[in-house]
């Protein structure tokens, strides 16, 4: 039987990403980055639903770009990644903060951890307005 999985799933998200720069869990309930968390996951979802995606089992590679008026970035390459990444892989690991308050978005998960990535790419484009593209896409086995 052939896997028919998509290894790839790219989508766009409006606003700016979420940002991990301290100890506390981005996904506690209240935390500053709780709106840009929750976009993210429902523009993740969405994706998913559309593609039947389903979380990545091996290594996998993360693209961010992020669209900014110039000179107005935010936070630097390593939060925004770390923020996104944090977001999309499986949240089961940290549910000792409880995570109820995401209601279903808890269950949105592009791959099970941040030990499966093998590259990470961050890439800056003028606009506008602050938006941001999220590629997450498997690697081939061996590289």
């Amino acid at each position: 039987m052939q896997d028919t999985r998509a290894l790839a799933l790219t989508f766009e998200v409006s606003g700016l990403p979420p940002v991990k720069t301290e100890a506390l869990s981005i996904f506690a309930a209240g935390h500053r980055q709780a709106t840009r968390v929750r976009t993210l996951l429902q523009a993740a979802l969405t994706a998913a639903q559309r593609t039947g995606w389903t979380p990545l089992p091996g290594p996998i590679e993360v693209d961010l770009v992020l669209r900014c008026p110039p000179g107005h970035r935010t936070a630097d390459a390593s939060t925004l990644l770390g923020g996104v990444c944090a977001v999309l892989q499986d949240k089961k690991r940290v549910s000792s903060i409880g995570l109820t308050h995401l209601g279903v978005l808890v269950d949105v998960a592009l791959y099970a951890d941040d030990r499966q990535i093998r590259r990470l790419s961050y890439h800056e484009e003028p606009a506008e307005d602050f938006s941001y593209q999220v590629r997450v896409a498997a690697v081939p086995t061996g590289v």
